[in-house]
């Protein structure tokens, strides 16, 4: 279970998300997830070569200084390609920022495990380690990563000394200001980060000092301190790092940085997790087809379809349709009736039309391409709503394959799933088996939606009755969990 704090973290950071304001800016601590080794981890080496102890030493700008003054640059810039040029796999924290809708990460790390996960996740990042490539922007990206500390596979430019950090806001002044324009713009989610950086320090406090309180506010993520840890052995030192981390994050609030506390690192993940489930729970999946609408007649049936899309856009969800014959049209024209009447209200962003490819113009078959092209439909949503499903064949109407196939992505990919079987044909099919292993596709559900879900197989009820039954659900599945 969440506490109060993180629930309101989460319903919060969703919104951003929906509002495209939120942003990422990530620590060593995320990709220490990885494998990768933190300051600490990487100057052990250079500490030793300086017969310093690595455990002693509190400032480690400095101790990168020490070293390259008595013995150049060569060792750390060697370190950094050994360090952080292995091949390690990206953490789930990776994976789940590279797929929801965040425009702008920031980081100081110099892997590139955040521009390889974007790339995973079908995504085009336009990354930025050098102060001219912030002049131009990559056509069609999804993402821009500024590596405000520079890339592994250029050593020679990471910021790491403190003769680099001491003319940071020189050299690298564009940074300064494209990083305070974001800080003020948005809403920034800090991980893996410890507030010991002095380029952001500086940054953070330019911001203050010119905003004061008229910019956005932000949050990080801090483990809280534990008796028995290192350097929390004994009650005293425990009860002293409790206090002190009280008062940095009492301090974080200058800033309109807010500390979600956490009790393990394991707990980010179960967050993000949250966020992503709560994102995609707002993104309802149309699936169906109809050559034959059959207890009901054409007109019911294409209004019912029509007034369930125009429903699901006042109750500000986005649909996704692969236009689907006898059922695409009606929701392409239910959601856009709502959203040409309120403009300023709503938004053609939340109509996501897909159609199908109708031949092989390549070397894909078409089988393969419409397996390819239902699981990156699939991947936009959280709910998948199943309407009638049939077809023609040699003049008969038998049951849509297609729709039986989307189901069982939506399925793998954890989607709620909501057959409507008073619809008949494959939605009927659909619901019954449902029903039938109810435990299988809802394990945790929670204990009044079944009684909706056998509803929605009910055929003496209207039509536009399953309709409020299929907001009853959206409004119960994305109710905190």
């Amino acid at each position: 279970m969440m506490t109060h704090e993180q629930e309101r973290f989460v319903k919060d950071f969703v919104e951003h998300l929906f509002a495209g304001d939120a942003g990422i800016f990530a620590g060593a601590g995320l990709s220490a997830g990885a494998g990768f080794v933190n300051w600490a981890g990487l100057l052990a080496d250079v500490a030793e070569d300086l017969e310093l102890q690595i455990d002693r030493e509190t400032d480690l700008i400095s101790l990168a200084q020490f070293h390259i003054n008595a013995k150049g640059r060569n060792k750390i810039n060697q370190k950094i390609l050994e360090e952080f040029t292995s091949e390690v796999e990206e953490t789930e924290n990776h994976r789940i920022l590279a797929r929801l809708p965040i425009g702008t990460i920031w980081t100081t790390n110099y892997d590139t495990l955040i521009e390889d996960s974007i790339k995973k996740a079908g995504k085009l990042a336009d990354v930025k380690h050098t102060v001219p490539q912030l002049a131009n922007s990559k056509p069609k990206k999804d993402v821009t990563v500024y590596k405000m500390h520079g890339d592994v596979n250029h050593p020679n430019d990471a910021i790491i000394t403190k003769d680099d950090y001491e003319t940071y806001h020189v050299k690298y002044q564009p940074y300064v200001t494209a990083l305070s324009s974001d800080l003020i713009t948005k809403t920034f989610l800090f991980l893996g980060f410890s507030f010991t950086d002095p380029n952001l320090d500086y940054i953070l406090s330019r911001v203050r000092m010119n905003f004061e309180k008229n910019f956005k506010n932000h949050y990080c993520f801090i483990r809280k301190v534990k008796m028995g840890e290192k350097g929390s052995e004994e009650e005293a030192d425990f009860k002293y790092n409790s206090r002190r981390q009280a008062l940095m994050i009492n301090d974080l609030k200058r800033f309109h940085i807010e500390a979600i506390l956490i009790d393990e690192y394991a707990d980010i993940t179960a967050i993000l997790n949250e966020v992503e489930r709560q994102y995609k729970r707002k993104t309802v999946l149309i699936s169906g087809s109809a050559e034959d609408y059959g207890a009901y007649d054409r007109n019911e049936a294409i209004g019912f379809i029509h007034k369930l899309s125009g429903e699901l856009v006042k109750s500000s969800f986005t649909i996704v349709n692969g236009f689907g014959w006898g059922v695409g049209s009606a929701v392409i024209n239910g959601a856009l009736e709502v959203i040409h009447k309120q403009p300023g209200k709503f938004s053609e962003s939340q109509l996501v039309m897909r159609p199908f490819p109708q031949f092989e113009t390549g070397k894909q078959k078409l089988p393969e391409l419409w397996h390819d092209y239902r699981v990156r439909m699939t991947t936009y949503a959280g709910v998948a709503v199943f309407l009638f499903g049939n077809k023609g064949v040699d003049g008969k109407v038998v049951s849509a394959d297609g729709v039986r196939k989307e189901f069982d992505i939506a399925h793998a990919q954890g989607l709620v799933l909501l057959p409507v079987g008073a619809t008949g044909y494959m939605a009927h099919t659909l619901w019954e088996e449902v029903m039938a292993d109810y435990a299988k596709y809802y394990p945790t559900a929670p204990a009044e939606f079944r009684p909706m879900l056998e509803k929605l197989g009910d055929e003496s009820l209207p039509l536009p009755a399953h309709i409020d039954t299929i907001k009853l659900i959206l409004t119960l599945f994305n109710r905190p969990s």
